[in-house]
């Protein structure tokens, strides 16, 4: 009954159990995995791992802090290509990360350029190709929405591991993109995410681990998986006063509505 969203399944932490951990998921009652890629590599990864699994998608894209691995447009025809994989959902994870270090080669203008440049190329994609994007945010907020904004109407966007406001979040949700909450709010100290997952519409948010990053209490410092996503449901249904199993239905209803190829 738990769709987790937002899962690295082809993350090298779950090369050595992978069969284990979807195991677990699907005992935890998880019915559903969205798999995002960071790179091209890893997308290529993440579509074999689905192949073989009923329950996972995947979402095809370079991730902010990768796009140093891509240059100028031969990459894009690759993409596409990825993207027309069956398997395939959503672009993702796309973004701007303005929290990690310049790679070498470039200074911060050229890179924060550089990722703003391929975002744009990849929303571009995902608009030709009738697909939604998974969105990325790390320090970059109001440029990003700057990028994400005009594209409103042609695509729907998921910011996932969502942890600011309502209140900044409102003018997307108003525009009919989503947010997406982590094992974050179920932290001791969840920051704005906490009031945001307790006072959000229904049918505006996701549910999703991260994994193998940001685990949940009762599991934080462990490696995250996908089981843990019915953990981070709990936290929330809790906040808002809501039975476990509404929050379930809501977020899975709302995510099989966003992503091609589940419902």
């Amino acid at each position: 009954m738990f769709f987790d969203t937002h899962t690295h399944l082809g993350s090298h932490k779950f090369d050595s159990d992978l069969p284990e951990i979807l195991a677990r998921a699907r005992e935890a009652g998880v019915t559903e995995m969205m798999m995002p890629a960071t790179d091209l590599e890893n997308a290529r990864k993440c579509l074999q791992i689905a192949e073989k699994e009923p329950d996972v998608r995947v979402a095809v894209g370079v991730h902010p802090c990768d796009v140093d691995t891509v240059s100028g447009a031969d990459w894009i025809q690759e993409l596409r290509s990825l993207a027309s994989h069956p398997k395939v959902a959503a672009i993702g994870e796309i973004g701007l990360d303005y929290f990690h270090a310049p790679p070498a080669g470039f200074d911060q203008v050229s890179w924060r350029a550089h990722q703003a440049h391929c975002l744009r190329l990849q929303l571009d994609l995902a608009c030709e190709l009738g697909l939604n994007a998974v969105i990325h945010n790390r320090e970059s907020w109001d440029d990003l929405v700057a990028i994400v904004t005009p594209y409103s109407g042609r695509l729907r966007a998921v910011f996932h591991c969502y942890t600011g406001t309502l209140e900044q979040a409102q003018p997307l949700l108003e525009l009919g993109h989503l947010i997406s909450f982590t094992g974050i709010v179920s932290f001791k100290n969840p920051g704005p995410a906490g009031e945001t997952a307790r006072l959000a519409p229904a049918g505006a948010f996701m549910i999703e681990t991260d994994a193998p990053y940001l685990a949940p209490v009762p599991h934080r410092g462990q490696r995250c998986e996908p089981a843990y996503v019915a953990d981070t449901a709990r936290a929330i249904a809790a906040m808002r006063g809501q039975d476990v199993a509404e929050v379930a239905r809501s977020t899975r209803e709302t995510a099989l509505n966003f992503f091609r190829g589940f419902a």
